[in-house]
C-alpha cells in the first residue's frame, strides 16, 4: 500500500504521460475516497481533485474502457482507500503532492476542454445580477448557429440552448436527445472503418430504440446578456436539470442532439459533442478561494 500511495501519479489538470488513463482515474479515485473519509484535504483542493478524477474517467472512456470496468476500478480503488488508516505516512505523503499539482488548479476561474471536433469552455466566474454561459459549446448547423450548456446567475445553472435561424424564423419547441444510459451497455460509435474524429456526429447518435429525449421547458427570446456580440437576437430554450445528469454520464465521444420544431412540421437538428461535458460541470461545482 506504501509503493501504491507513495507512487501516486497526481498531475493536474490533464492526464499523465506516465500512466495510462485507467491508472489516473484509479490513483485519483483512490485519494478521491481516501479525502472523502479522512478529511486531508483543503475543500478547494478537494473538489479540483473530484473535477479532475471526472476528467480522467472521460479518458478512460476515450481509451476504450467500458463503464463496467470504470465501475469497477473506482470500487477497487475506495476499498484500497478503505484500508488504510488516515494517519498513515503513506497516506499524509500522498495527499501532500495532491495538494502541491491541485493548489493552483484550484484558483482556476477558467478551463478549455477541447474534444475530437469541438470545445467546451468553463467559466466558474459568477453575478448575482446578470445570467452569464458557465459551460457552453458553439456550434453551427447549415445556416443557423447555437450555444448550448449550463447557463446562470451566482450558483444556479440551467441547460440553455440558445439559438439564431435565418430569415427570423421562430422555433415552437425544442428536445434534448441522447443515449438511454440507464437502457445500454454503452455508446453506439458508428466508425465504418473511419477513424473517430472523422466519422460524422449523425453517427454518434444511438438508434431511436436505446434514446432518451428531455422536452424544453420554457422558451424565450434571449436576453442580451447571454447572447454571444455577434449574434444580435435569439431563442432560448431551458431543459429539466435530469438532462445535465443523464448528459454527464455519457461516453465523451458520443453526441445529443437538439431538435427545433418549426410550424409545418418542420424540424431542424444541431449536434453537440459530449466530450468533457462532465468534468467541466465538476469543475463548476466548486468555488476559488
Amino acid at each position: 500500500m506504501g509503493l501504491i500511495l507513495g507512487g501516486l501519479i497526481v498531475a493536474a489538470p490533464g492526464i499523465s504521460a506516465a500512466a495510462s488513463s485507467l491508472d489516473l482515474f484509479y490513483e485519483r479515485s483512490l485519494m478521491v475516497a481516501a479525502d472523502t473519509r479522512c478529511g486531508l484535504l483543503p475543500d478547494d483542493v478537494g473538489s479540483a481533485l473530484v473535477a479532475a478524477q471526472v476528467q480522467a474517467r472521460g479518458a478512460a472512456m476515450r481509451a476504450g474502457f467500458d463503464k463496467m470496468t470504470i465501475k469497477a476500478t473506482q470500487s477497487r480503488a475506495a476499498a484500497k482507500a478503505g484500508s488504510v488508516a488516515c494517519a498513515s505516512p503513506d497516506l499524509a505523503m500522498a495527499s501532500g503532492r495532491v495538494r502541491a499539482a491541485f493548489d493552483g488548479y484550484a484558483r482556476l476561474l477558467r478551463m478549455d476542454y477541447p474534444g475530437d471536433s469541438a470545445m467546451w469552455k468553463a467559466d466558474r466566474g459568477s453575478s448575482a445580477v446578470a445570467a452569464r454561459w458557465r459551460l457552453f459549446q458553439n456550434v453551427k448547423f447549415g445556416d443557423s448557429r447555437m450555444v448550448f450548456g449550463l447557463a446562470g446567475r451566482k450558483g444556479a445553472n440551467v441547460v440553455l440552448a440558445l439559438a439564431q435561424f435565418p430569415r427570423g424564423e421562430a422555433p415552437y419547441a425544442a428536445n434534448l436527445v441522447l443515449r438511454d444510459d440507464a437502457a445500454t451497455s454503452g455508446p453506439y460509435l458508428d466508425q465504418r472503418g473511419a477513424t473517430l474524429a472523422s466519422t460524422p456526429l449523425a453517427r454518434r447518435l444511438p438508434p431511436v430504440t436505446a434514446q432518451v429525449t428531455f422536452a424544453a421547458e420554457a422558451r424565450s427570446t434571449a436576453g442580451l446578456d447571454l447572447l454571444p456580440k455577434d449574434m444580435k437576437s435569439g431563442w432560448a430554450f431551458r431543459f429539466p436539470p435530469e438532462a445535465a445528469r443523464a448528459m454527464a454520464q455519457l461516453d465523451p465521444r458520443e453526441v445529443v442532439a437538439v431538435d427545433f420544431m418549426f410550424p409545418g412540421d418542420v424540424t431542424r437538428r444541431a449536434y453537440v459533442e459530449v466530450g468533457d461535458f462532465a468534468a467541466g460541470r465538476a469543475f463548476l461545482q466548486y468555488a476559488a478561494k
